[in-house]
């Protein structure tokens, strides 16, 4: 029988009752008085694992809140639902399946399974089969078909294919191994197509074609128009086994597209899109970094996964962030969180994080199928910090919508130039410590005073220059960005998105709603085309359709 979270409804639960109740005692909390009445606060509520250091200390918190929040999770049974997790239930329960996307950073030796059968032994089958690519194509010795190295390897995948293994190359540019360049293509439009092929040349290209079912359109799309352009630039069909590989469940069609058997690689069904990168899906990322940084990617991975299996829940720190998660979005209203990392290699993380949480929790009915009546998963949002301090920072601090934000910021940078990197940190920091402090009226009086400005334009400008601070946020520091770091905070917001899911009663791993669109978008495209010619069951579809049939040049 497939296990799935009993449907509790977690808002009947007693802790429930209890922060409702103690939300009102907090409407005049200030966290400005918290910090100046207490100088251990920050020590109070932080903590560290996996070379990760968290400060939430500038958090709409007490003692009380978090203890509350703690029995929320314990109430909600959170303990049985890491435990289900980890042990291979089927906590996916509308498509019947595991989520061990876990075993896959598991080492050798230990034992995962799943139907009886220990998993462990086919991971390290596939980590030995990237192995030997990638020391092939980083030695030379895989060769295109005029006998030239590869030195140009593009991924053609979308979603979960696509945004872990960009985050992460992207992430650790500093370990880049020399001699092989990595691309992602992604995007059905035509023009990202041919600007990317327009920098390569076939004799050198290897692709690698990411599709559990080898039937996602864009990708099948995007590897039909990479296998015609080899052609096209005189490529050998006869040679295009030594320029496409796949990574896949569906090896029958990788094998009728040109590819043979031993450059296919697995997929499993318990392995969810937006959580494979540990796998074989990650091949880009061990091509660009090189195998053994992959691997201690996977060791802060499991590091992580260790510490959310084993730490209390008051100091475990996936559970304190998804609670605190929690506590804004179903008790003081917020419907959003932003994402600030403050390194340029992190820039794609958000995106990464908005698929991680948005498709696993942009769910409103629970497991069992009744509705829920409460806020689930909020929008996922930001970008570059420094960045961002130009431009949407003044909503974070002056807004009318209240918005959590996590920092996240290397203490040392692989890019150190004058004092740069002295001043993103301080940049950082005092980000942070404004959304928590701001500034009151009669604060922003005293300082227009002090410029000698008349008491009348005191008075009026005054009220601009008032921030109202008390607005919460996350740090957390890494010593710098490298692959053990970035696993472990990867595998954090992983587990940070299960426990909500599991508090919420709601499934994590399916993503009914994106199936929708691509069902539907069939009969669009056959109407387009004049395969079809009943009408579009809306008007607004029909009548773009003609739009679309008038004036298309195609």
């Amino acid at each position: 029988m497939a296990y799935y979270q009993q449907p509790h409804d977690v808002t009947s639960l007693p802790a429930w009752q209890a922060l409702r109740e103690h939300r009102e005692q907090m409407n005049d909390f200030s966290m400005r008085e918290a910090f100046a009445s207490d100088p251990e606060r920050f020590k109070r509520f932080s903590l560290s694992s996996c070379g990760l250091m968290l400060d939430y200390s500038k958090n709409l918190i007490d003692e009380k809140t978090l203890g509350l929040l703690v029995q929320l999770a314990e109430q909600s049974q959170l303990g049985e639902s890491i435990q289900a997790l980890f042990s291979g239930d089927l906590v996916n329960a509308s498509e019947g399946r595991a989520a061990l996307h876990t075993a896959l950073r598991s080492p050798i030796g230990r034992s995962v399974k799943l139907n009886g059968v220990d998993l462990i032994p086919q991971v390290h089958r596939v980590l030995h089969q990237m192995t030997e690519l990638v020391s092939r194509v980083h030695s030379g010795l895989w060769r295109g078909y005029s006998d030239k190295p590869i030195t140009e390897v593009v991924n053609i995948g979308i979603g979960g294919s696509f945004l872990g293994p960009q985050l992460v190359s992207e992430a650790l540019r500093p370990f880049t191994q020399r001699g092989v360049r990595c691309h992602y293509l992604a995007n059905i439009d035509g023009s990202e197509f041919r600007e990317l092929t327009a920098r390569l040349d076939p004799e050198t290209t290897l692709f690698i074609v990411s599709s559990k079912s080898f039937s996602t359109l864009e990708t099948l799309k995007n590897a039909l128009a990479a296998r015609d352009w080899y052609l096209a630039l005189g490529g050998p069909e006869a040679e295009l086994h030594k320029h496409f590989i796949a990574v896949t469940s569906n090896q029958t069609a990788a094998i009728e597209f040109g590819i043979k058997a031993e450059n296919i690689f697995p997929m499993w069904d318990w392995v969810g899109g937006r959580y494979s990168l540990w796998s074989a899906i990650g091949l880009p990322i061990a091509l660009a970094i090189g195998i053994s940084n992959f691997k201690e990617l996977l060791a802060g991975a499991y590091a992580m996964d260790q510490h959310f299996t084993q730490a209390p829940l008051a100091e475990n720190m996936p559970v304190l962030m998804a609670l605190l998660g929690i506590w804004y979005g179903n008790f003081w209203g917020a419907k959003s969180q932003a994402i600030l990392p403050y390194d340029h290699y992190l820039r794609n993380f958000t995106k990464h994080l908005q698929q991680l949480d948005m498709e696993s929790n942009g769910k409103s009915v629970r497991q069992d199928g009744s509705p829920v009546d409460f806020s689930t998963g909020p929008v996922i949002w930001g970008g570059v910090g420094c960045n961002g301090q130009h431009a949407y920072h003044q909503l974070l601090h002056q807004g009318t919508e209240l918005i959590p934000a996590d920092f996240i910021v290397p203490v040392n940078s692989f890019s150190p130039l004058a004092d740069h990197h002295q001043w993103l940190f301080a940049n950082c920091l005092s980000q942070s410590q404004a959304l928590m402090h701001g500034k009151t009226q009669a604060e922003a009086e005293a300082e227009l005073r002090a410029k000698g400005l008349d008491e009348a334009e005191v008075q009026r400008l005054a009220p601009h220059k008032m921030v109202p601070g008390n607005r919460p946020s996350n740090i957390l520091a890494l010593n710098r960005i490298d692959p053990f770091g970035l696993g472990a905070l990867v595998a954090l917001y992983e587990h940070k998105v299960f426990v909500q899911s599991a508090i919420w009663g709601i499934n994590a791993f399916d993503q009914w709603g994106v199936e929708l669109g691509k069902e539907l978008g069939q009969g669009v495209y056959q109407r387009l085309t004049g395969q079809l010619d009943t009408p579009a069951s809306d008007a607004s579809t029909q009548g773009l359709i003609q739009h679309f049939r008038e004036r298309h040049r195609g």
